[in-house]
């Protein structure tokens, strides 16, 4: 169900989609501290949490767009966060959909339900706006997602990541680029 307004909450069968502020720090570093997460995003600070927090407020009053953090319909219970950001890829500003799950929950659709709803929330705010989805290479549990989604394979970007088999942050880590199929190109 799309919202009347862009930073309006989303519902989704099973979830509560609110647009990400400063109140959300203590979900997000509760998030940010299951041990998959980490290993994906990052090391996390309290600090770093807040500091997110306040970008993502920041991106939805000036871009109209931003991340959600995702809690469970019925029971309050915090799921993850996902959503859309603002990126410029090459020469080209798009919308990059994006997920994160609470280690407990994973495998039970929700990073699919938030992308839907992410994708659904473009074409209805942003339907001129081009929508990708990148994370590094090794990481099949997001590529599947992406494929889930109907995102179509686009090559591969190289950008700041991990590479498998390698500790650390690297500055050219490749990451595996989908791109949502045009819908004059979908299939009917």
């Amino acid at each position: 169900m799309a919202p009347a307004e862009g930073t309006d909450p989303v519902l989704t069968d099973r979830l509560l989609l609110t647009p990400i502020g400063i109140e959300h720090s203590d979900d997000l570093e509760r998030l940010y501290s299951d041990p998959l997460v980490d290993h994906w995003t990052g090391p996390w600070t309290p600090l770093d949490v807040r500091a997110w927090a306040q970008d993502m407020a920041d991106r939805w009053a000036s871009d109209g767009v931003g991340k959600w953090v995702a809690h469970d319909r019925s029971d309050g219970t915090l799921v993850g966060r996902g959503g859309l950001s603002r990126v410029v890829l090459g020469d080209k500003t798009v919308l990059e959909v994006g997920w994160v799950v609470r280690d407990e929950l994973t495998g039970r659709g929700y990073a699919s339900e938030i992308g839907r709803a992410a994708l659904g929330w473009a074409a209805t705010f942003f339907p001129d706006f081009p929508v990708v989805a990148f994370t590094e290479v090794h990481n099949l549990a997001s590529v599947a997602v992406m494929r889930r989604l109907g995102l179509e394979s686009s090559g591969v970007i190289y950008r700041e990541g991990l590479v498998e088999g390698q500790p650390g942050l690297h500055a050219r880590a490749p990451f595996a680029l989908y791109r949502q199929v045009p819908t004059d190109r979908a299939s009917p």
